[in-house]
């Protein structure tokens, strides 16, 4: 019997040798020890033979393992995979300055109205080679703190960390006067930082900049309506991580072992090295471009928030902030 799922393993790596292991694997999927493939790691890899405890190959605990079986004697796979995370959570870092910005005005929107789209739950695609799993779109809620909810999931496990990520992107623009200028936000810096931390203010492409740093990790951002791929903190980390931007909404991109599978066992965060991830998330973009779930920001209509004023598109916004300085502004 080869059962198929996904399963927690409770187990100390510290005292815990592989030999034990596969004995755990076995009570809890009924495949032989000597007949079980294990993976473990990003990208999968085979689990060594080793005498002493899983810490010292190494395994920690939150570590996602891929189990399948393989017939003794018969070095050809067969039987469905089986994820077996070992309990725990993997944390994720972030990235810096974008190769373009996202066409979103660089002051940050207010919006008063939920965005009218979201993708249906199981949006995928799978990574090529056998056992890879699957890059799926985590959507977060419609609630103008998008953009903070999607980098929880990625970096914090969540999105109720949103609101601390607020304090984050505040707290980085107080710090760095220099950096983070009047003429860059394009305000006063004690207005913006204010006004970012309000639940109902938008964040973009500096607040994109400033996880990067934060986590020490790339964030690349894939614009549905143009497939391009802004790449926040470039060159500068060792790991990326992947959002979704629709034109007025974030969402994140993580890596499941299975089609479905407890959010808890996916990844986040990928080696810069990985370009498949890149790729296979391109494809995943390029099927929600085909469902047209992207919002026309040339042509959406937007209300100025301070004089109510009604506006045509991203061009409308511009040219209202030019003629009077006012850059707060929320769709109808």
């Amino acid at each position: 019997m080869t059962p198929q799922g996904v399963s927690t393993l409770d187990l100390d790596p510290e005292t815990t040798s592989v030999d034990d292991l596969k004995l755990l694997i076995f009570s809890t999927t009924a495949i032989p020890p000597d007949e079980q493939d294990i993976k473990y790691g990003y990208p999968p890899k085979p689990l060594p033979s080793s005498s002493g405890p899983l810490s010292s190959i190494p395994i920690g605990r939150g570590e996602q393992l891929i189990v399948s079986s393989v017939p003794s004697g018969n070095s050809s796979k067969k039987a469905p995979v089986i994820a077996q995370p070992l309990s725990t959570t993997i944390p994720a870092p972030a990235a810096s300055n974008p190769t373009n910005a996202p066409p979103i005005l660089a002051a940050p929107l207010v919006s008063n109205a939920s965005q009218d789209q979201s993708a249906e739950g199981g949006e995928s695609v799978a990574l090529p080679g056998r056992d890879a799993g699957y890059l799926q779109l985590r959507v977060v809620p419609d609630d103008n703190s998008c953009l903070f909810s999607a980098i929880g999931i990625v970096f914090e496990g969540g999105i109720e960390a949103a609101q601390k990520l607020r304090t984050v992107v505040a707290n980085a623009i107080k710090n760095d006067p220099f950096t983070y200028s009047e003429v860059m936000l394009g305000k006063p810096i004690d207005q913006y930082v204010k006004q970012i931390q309000k639940p109902q203010t938008w964040g973009g492409a500096i607040e994109l900049s400033i996880f990067a740093k934060h986590y020490k990790t790339e964030i690349a951002s894939f614009d549905v309506a143009t497939g391009r791929c802004d790449r926040f903190g470039q060159d500068e980390y060792d790991s990326r991580c992947l959002l979704v931007y629709s034109g007025i909404h974030y969402d994140a991109i993580s890596l499941s072992p299975l089609p479905v599978s407890p959010t808890s066992f996916h990844t986040t965060v990928f080696p810069v090295t990985d370009e498949t991830i890149l790729t296979t998330a391109d494809k995943l973009v390029s099927q929600l471009r085909a469902r047209h779930y992207y919002t026309d920001t040339a042509n959406f209509d937007l209300r100025c928030a301070i004089c109510k004023k009604g506006l045509r598109g991203e061009k409308g916004a511009r040219e209202h902030a030019m003629q009077t300085g006012h850059v707060e502004f929320g769709e109808y």
